[in-house]
């Protein structure tokens, strides 16, 4: 079955409908390849058809103001982060919908243990402090690794965490895959390393409505951030990447082993000197 299109009902930013009256939509018929005479007749043929869709030029100015003012945007949201923690996020905003409360509390850097943040560093990232955002190599490998194991593993860097939990949310595909990519290079940037982390560990899902290292501490251990221990840093840092599936309290099986594993790479960590970019 076959419908004509109403020629009253028009994009909202095309232009007006007498715009439209004078052009013969017959012409759009004619094919732009030809030769001789008939060529030269069609060779305004893309012009007939910026003049039967009159408000194409709309349209465009539409998009492209939107995408500036979204840029603008952006960019001085994160010149405000600087030296402001993130209010919330897209991922707090949606524990508060699902019913569970949001348990936070904001503190800086230095009243963090430098054993959570190796651990971190450990767990999720060895090459935050040389690269500038996206490490290719840590994409390859687990490219490498999905193909063969069922246990799936990211390749995202603490900065691209950062920059998906503070300007996106989970989920989303390409499309947030792309402009997760994008931030990740604008905090790079316009932050330093050590500001990349401060608000990574403050922003950081531990379930149950649980965010940042402050209030994962006192949830899980009873204790300030700044006393965990390296056993409890690793711990904190095992359920990163799965925080609602993966429990520490009590740690199971696969946890257990898992910060085992962390807790030694963090001697790795301070010994090599792969925190220095956040520690002095």
């Amino acid at each position: 079955m076959f419908f004509r299109a109403d020629p009253t009902v028009r994009p909202f930013c095309m232009s007006h409908p007498a715009a439209t009256e004078n052009v013969d939509m017959t012409d759009l018929t004619t094919s732009p390849f030809q030769t001789g005479t008939a060529m030269a007749k069609s060779s305004n043929w893309l012009d007939r058809i910026r003049k039967a869709v009159p408000g194409w030029k709309s349209c465009g100015r539409i998009v492209v103001t939107g995408g500036l003012l979204m840029f603008i945007g952006l960019t001085v949201y994160t010149l405000v982060l600087i030296i402001a923690p993130a209010p919330t996020t897209l991922n707090m905003i949606g524990t508060r919908l699902s019913g569970t409360s949001v348990d936070r509390t904001i503190v800086p850097v230095s009243q963090i243990s430098p054993n959570l943040i190796r651990a971190v560093i450990a767990a999720e990232d060895t090459r935050f402090c040389e690269h500038a955002g996206i490490d290719f190599s840590a994409i390859s490998a687990a490219f490498e690794h999905n193909q063969t194991s069922k246990r799936r593993r990211g390749g995202s860097t603490i900065s691209q965490q950062t920059a998906k939990n503070i300007f996106f949310w989970n989920g989303g595909g390409y499309v947030r895959k792309a402009g997760e990519a994008g931030m990740t290079l604008m905090i790079e940037t316009l932050w330093s390393k050590r500001r990349i982390m401060e608000q990574y560990l403050n922003i950081a899902e531990w379930g149950d409505g649980i965010y940042g290292a402050e209030a994962a501490a006192r949830a899980r251990f009873g204790k300030s951030a700044s006393q965990l221990t390296v056993r409890e840093a690793a711990l904190l840092a095992s359920v990163l990447p799965n925080p609602n599936k993966w429990r520490l309290d009590p740690a199971g099986a696969y946890v257990s082993g898992r910060a085992s594993t962390i807790s030694q790479r963090m001697n790795i960590v301070k010994r090599d000197g792969l925190d220095d970019c956040v520690l002095p």
